[in-house]
């Protein structure tokens, strides 16, 4: 049960005041970035300000107290923004909470039945390309912000092409005093790290443009025009579970629970290499789930574990979940004590923060890469992953990659396994006779390679036999597995040998296969004498039926 033990039982064993010292800077440290990242990816989501800090505070300390890592840092991400923005858009708070709670409980289910490593077995590709997509939608959707634009009244454009067709159709609007703060504030948050990482460039970037609205009476919208703002504590949301709501909602929260738990153990994986820990997968989905449940009770958005605060976190000092606690808290006081002032933020400097965070996650670099480097299928998986997620969304692009990824796997799995008959030579004939074995007149030896699927199962047909021809071998020492659909073409051959007089022997049956075959009754059938262990007691065996 220690997979199931959160880090900081564990990490609490050998605590020092040291280490506690450490955490706490961490934790603070940590915070502060975190909080113009949590009002600008609320912002993206469509939702308001408030929203954002409450994630970071409420899911950030419930994934740190039972989380799997030591180091994880959780709240509002990139990733979320799109999809997040679409249910609100849709179907309001409610509908994002009650996909929210759905995702947090399948979450936990997938911790609970040890899931944890199975998010290995979505491809890069399909990663790679959705967020290089996600880097694309949120870079469209702060074009309006970054620019000014003024959109006629009833324009509320939602996908992101539509956010395209919009702000190329009011590009004339274009406001100068917002371009001037939108860009003043990317070239802060491009050139603050060469001078210093102690402070953050994005609460550089924001001071600096509230100043420049404030001091120099620079005509832009900020947060306060568009959102009420307000102090006050989260509370308690009542989710919609009738059978309607659920049923609508099941897809963005399935896509809402796979997204985290592939961010979430990507996270752990990345911290896992920078402090040299291991973290545990399972409990990690189980706090997952329980900290996007508590998050959507409480007014919150999705949450999931954020690359970037946990690396800044790791390199702070922070090494016990005692950090991202405090990370929370340290939230909490800034919501009750300074939330009022974040009225005064620009929209064109969250704008700006949402640039970087777009060009940070883009993975351009690894894209190109892959064009230039990867197999033409997986170029196939990555570019149409890529493209669904910006002209469509999230979902239609990860159930497509996923189909198309698993199209082509079954195509080159199929194209490894093989069923090939033994050739036949007159050693006079043949100068390679005598490397080959001695077979009777009556007996055909077929060798089948690769995985028995239903890709391939059709292949066993195409085993035939001669008039003359009284036992059939198979030899399966390099077939590894056998499903029930090759089991099926299996079954079939043998009443077919069976109505022709035929005797069917099998050769080196590996255990797999030996399994499925025993519990589908087929071993029975074909009697125990019949199975040998090598293929010169099959021919043995062979020599023995055919009466030589």
């Amino acid at each position: 049960m220690k997979q199931f033990t959160p880090m900081l039982f564990t990490s609490l064993k050998n605590y020092s005041p040291s280490q506690l010292v450490k955490d706490i800077v961490s934790g603070i440290i940590v915070a502060v970035i975190a909080l113009p990242l949590s009002i600008a990816l609320a912002l993206a989501s469509g939702v308001g300000p408030e929203e954002g800090l409450y994630t970071a505070i409420i899911a950030g300390f419930v994934i740190s107290f039972l989380g799997g890592s030591t180091v994880q840092i959780a709240g509002p991400t990139a990733a979320f923004a799109t999809i997040v923005a679409g249910i609100v858009a849709r179907s309001g708070m409610t509908g994002l909470a009650t996909a929210t709670v759905m995702a947090g409980i399948l979450l936990i289910l997938m911790g609970i039945f040890r899931f944890g490593s199975l998010i290995k077995f979505i491809p890069y590709t399909i990663t790679t390309g959705f967020t290089a997509g996600i880097a694309v939608t949120i870079l469209v959707g702060q074009l309006k912000d970054f620019f000014g634009l003024s959109y006629p009244a009833g324009t509320t454009p939602v996908e992101t092409m539509e956010k395209l067709e919009a702000f190329i159709a009011n590009i004339s609007t274009v406001n100068l005093h917002a371009v001037i703060v939108g860009a003043v504030c990317l070239a802060i948050l491009i050139i603050w790290p060469y001078i210093t990482k102690i402070i953050p460039g994005s609460l550089v970037a924001v001071a600096a443009g509230i100043v420049m609205v404030k001091v120099l009476g620079m005509e832009v919208l900020t947060i306060g025009d568009l959102y009420t703002v307000s102090g006050a504590l989260p509370r308690f949301t009542a989710p919609d579970f009738s059978f309607a709501t659920v049923r609508a909602m099941f897809g963005d929260a399935f896509t809402i629970a796979i997204l985290a738990g592939i961010e979430s153990l990507l996270s752990c994986v990345v911290a896992d290499g920078m402090t040299g820990t291991k973290h545990r997968s399972n409990m990690e989905l189980v706090a997952q789930g329980a900290g996007n449940i508590a998050s959507a009770l409480f007014g919150g958005i999705p949450a999931t574990g954020a690359i970037a605060r946990t690396a800044a976190n790791i390199k702070s000092g922070g090494r016990t979940p005692i950090a991202g606690m405090v990370h929370a808290l340290v939230l909490l006081l800034i919501l009750v004590l300074l939330m009022p002032y974040a009225a005064w933020i620009p929209m064109p400097a969250i704008a700006a923060i949402l640039f970087q965070v777009a060009y940070n996650m883009c993975q351009w670099r690894p894209f190109v890469k892959l064009c230039k480097t990867a197999p033409k299928s997986d170029i196939l998986v990555l570019v149409v992953t890529f493209l669904l997620t910006v002209i469509f969304d999230l979902v239609v692009a990860i159930e497509f990659g996923m189909i198309i990824a698993c199209l082509l796997f079954i195509k080159r799995q199929s194209e490894q396994s093989g069923v090939t008959g033994w050739r036949y030579a007159e050693q006079e004939n043949d100068p390679d006779a005598f490397n080959l074995r001695t077979i009777p007149r009556h007996v055909r030896v077929y060798e089948i390679s690769g995985p028995l699927f239903f890709g391939v199962s059709d292949r066993i047909a195409e085993i035939s036999t001669k008039d003359y021809t009284r036992v059939l071998i198979l030899r399966m020492r390099s077939v590894p597995s056998i499903d029930v659909t090759a089991m099926m073409a299996l079954d079939e051959l043998y009443e077919k040998c069976a109505g022709a007089g035929i005797t069917l022997v099998l050769s080196h049956v590996n255990p797999q296969p030996r399994a499925v075959m025993e519990k589908h009754g087929f071993a029975a059938k074909v009697g125990e004498a019949n199975f040998c262990a090598h293929i010169d007691d099959a021919l043995a065996r062979a020599g023995e039926l055919a009466g030589e």
